[in-house]
């Protein structure tokens, strides 16, 4: 697959009321600086992924003509100061955006103005506005299911059906289903490099930050099989050496918005799988279900070996991101529990003479959250 990618700036830029110094040094910066990396955590010299640099080009000239439509008419780039981002800050919000949506701008922003020789402009999303008072909380713990099984998915039978349109999609599915693989990763996997065993998956392509690792196989060696079966001679992957990863990713989300794999659609996306899996993982090295299906806690080592596993195998550094997949027993615990509302937290503090480690231990909350509920 071709990881080229030459993105037209100019006429991205072209479609925005811009002055015309801004679309020229803007064009500049973004020709010269938008496939860096700016990872500290990063473990491969490669460049940026085609997804982030596209993200950051439509982020900064969007956010550009922003500035101007609420009236902060600079001419140029260089000229951003700590009030515009503010600015755009207090806009998102009243626009009702997510903080998550909002940081990935920021983040964004934060590499353009890095190169414009700004290192500290842009700061973390609360330094500019009150993430809980406007709901921009970012919770990395889920509190949902979302694999296919947990939404009601059959997803054998719906890779089936997507395999009589393009098998090679169809097996791409089939590979983040048994192997955990993220999207880029199943496009990208060389089945005659990455079998280091019978037992052993290595991923080394299409990783996020060039993280390699070794996945178990558990049994999945008839998928690998069928990938074998449609990998393309030139690429060496199931993925059309024809094919860049652009114009890939449009038509795999095509194949998939066709057969309803979309979140207004069935209600899953493929990563959906990647969650699948992972509870898979966990359930098998702890011997329960994983926090997210319900049920009570396993044994505490057990727990920490099941989570260990799961991180190692996913490729991710830290045994905190195994919350997005799995959940925690605490968090379903919350979540399972009705809303405190004001009335509910002055009660408790009648209740308990005005005690308010009391109240908040009746109510199952901080006392952080109680002082917040008494002040709302």
């Amino acid at each position: 697959m071709r990881q080229a990618a030459v993105f037209d700036i100019r006429g991205l830029l072209a479609k925005y009321d811009l002055p015309t110094r801004m679309k020229s040094e803007t064009e500049v910066v973004l020709s010269d600086n938008l496939r860096k990396i700016l990872s500290q955590t990063r473990m491969s010299l490669k460049s940026a992924s085609l997804k982030t640099q596209e993200r950051r080009m439509y982020t900064v000239c969007r956010s550009l003509a922003e500035l101007r439509e609420l009236g902060l008419m600079i001419e140029s780039p260089y000229s951003l100061r700590h009030k515009h981002i503010q600015a755009l800050v207090e806009y998102w919000v009243r626009e009702g955006q997510t903080g998550g949506t909002i940081e990935n701008k920021l983040s964004h922003l934060k590499a353009f103005c890095q190169w414009l020789g700004k290192h500290d402009l842009v700061r973390p999303l609360s330094a500019y506005t009150d993430r809980e008072e406007n709901g921009l909380v970012r919770s990395y713990v889920t509190t949902r299911d979302k694999s296919w099984e947990g939404c009601g998915v059959d997803a054998l039978a719906v890779i089936a059906d997507i395999a009589k349109d393009d098998p090679r999609v169809a097996i791409q599915l089939e590979l983040q289903a048994a192997f955990g693989l993220r999207i880029e990763e199943s496009w990208s996997l060389k089945i005659a490099t990455a079998l280091k065993n019978l037992d052993t998956l290595r991923v080394v392509d299409g990783t996020k930050g060039g993280r390699k690792r070794e996945v178990p196989i558990r049994l999945q060696l008839m998928v690998l099989e069928k990938a074998a079966r449609v990998i393309d001679p030139v690429s060496g992957s199931t993925t059309p050496a024809s094919y860049s990863m652009k114009r890939w990713r449009n038509y795999y989300n095509a194949v998939l918005r066709k057969h309803g794999v979309y979140k207004k659609g069935l209600g899953v996306t493929s990563h959906g799988l990647r969650h699948g899996w992972a509870h898979q993982v966990y359930e098998e090295e702890a011997g329960a279900p994983a926090p997210v299906k319900g049920g009570a806690a396993p044994d505490l080592e057990a727990h920490r070996q099941a989570i260990q596993a799961v991180v190692l195998a996913a490729g991710h550094s830290k045994p905190s991101k195994s919350g997005a997949y799995l959940s925690t027993f605490a968090a379903m615990a919350a979540a399972g529990k009705p809303e405190v509302s004001r009335e509910d937290a002055e009660a408790a503090l009648r209740r308990h003479s005005g005690n308010k480690s009391r109240a908040a231990s009746e109510l199952g909350i901080t006392r952080q959250s109680l002082y917040r509920r008494i002040a709302s």
